[in-house]
């Protein structure tokens, strides 16, 4: 009887499950030729983008007479005859006065009305919160063309007609800055407020020190928002300011295309009116792009 030796046996060891995952085939991803195309289809959507902008600077540069395309895109030859007569139009210079009025003073309005309705609603408790605050969202179901009517028969009744505060004063209820301040408060830590409350701080002193220093990006993305939508509004301000001295940009470069008005000096006051929006959102990039992704995170 001879002693067979038994080898041991040998389990192989499971398989990893990262070594065992597989990544989904996306065709084109990581390869040179897959990057290559998303470039291309991205210089082909800017160029798309960027083009009108390029035709209003280029043709506000022509000098008055017929134009014949494609060679009047070329950007030679060069006037600044259009922008001569831009800015020493009185009128032109007054309807920018105007606007930046109607704009500035609307931010203003609506960043300090949203952000203390905001804190109201995020942080504060009182009888009939949740009814008030959704009934006031519903406003953004309402169109603003039904609502419009009634409010200019209103400011017509109190003589806001022709005025800065008749243009102004409808607009500062914005019911969609109030939500997304409110979204915005309501992810700030109750420690902090709970802290101050500890301390003897009264509600303006925990709006000032605590809530407006932590607010700043949706302050930020809100006040470009704004200031957007109302320097480029046009139909309030055109039922509103019915005088010449009361018109905006928009509803003033409007009314000279149906005097017939050379088209470079039309497209110079287009660039007039669009180089302080360009201005407002350099200025408030950084906050602009934080306030957009914090608000994506939290809201």
């Amino acid at each position: 009887m001879t002693d067979t030796m038994t080898e041991p046996a040998t389990t192989a060891a499971p398989p990893s499950r990262r070594a065992g995952r597989r990544r989904p085939y996306r065709p084109g991803r990581g390869t040179p030729a897959g990057r290559l195309v998303r470039a291309v289809l991205l210089l082909a959507g800017a160029a798309v983008t960027l083009f009108p902008f390029y035709a209003m600077v280029v043709l506000s540069f022509k000098p008055t007479g017929p134009l014949v395309f494609p060679e009047a895109l070329l950007p030679s030859p060069v006037s600044g005859e259009a922008y001569g007569s831009v800015f020493g139009a009185k009128s032109i210079l007054r309807w920018t006065f105007n606007t930046l009025v109607y704009s500035v003073v609307s931010v203003v309005g609506v960043l300090l009305l949203s952000s203390l309705a905001g804190y109201a609603f995020a942080k504060k408790r009182f009888p009939g919160k949740e009814p008030l605050f959704w009934s006031f969202l519903a406003m953004l179901m309402v169109p603003y063309h039904v609502t419009m009517i009634p409010t200019f028969i209103l400011v017509a009744e109190l003589n806001g007609v022709d005025t800065y505060w008749g243009m102004i004063v409808p607009t500062l209820a914005n019911a969609q800055a109030v939500f997304l301040m409110r979204q915005f408060i309501a992810a700030l830590p109750d420690s902090l407020f709970e802290a101050a409350q500890i301390d003897g701080c009264s509600e303006w002193r925990v709006y000032v020190s605590i809530v407006l220093p932590l607010i700043k990006p949706i302050l930020a993305t809100l006040g470009v928002f704004v200031f957007l939508w109302h320097w480029n509004d046009f139909l309030w301000p055109l039922i509103v300011g019915q005088s010449v001295d009361m018109r905006t940009l928009t509803t003033g470069i409007a009314s000279l295309q149906q005097e017939n008005v050379a088209l470079n000096m039309l497209l110079a006051g287009s660039v007039v009116a669009f180089v302080p929006i360009f201005m407002a959102y350099l200025i408030g990039q950084r906050y602009f792009t934080e306030g957009i992704a914090t608000s994506g995170i939290k809201g």
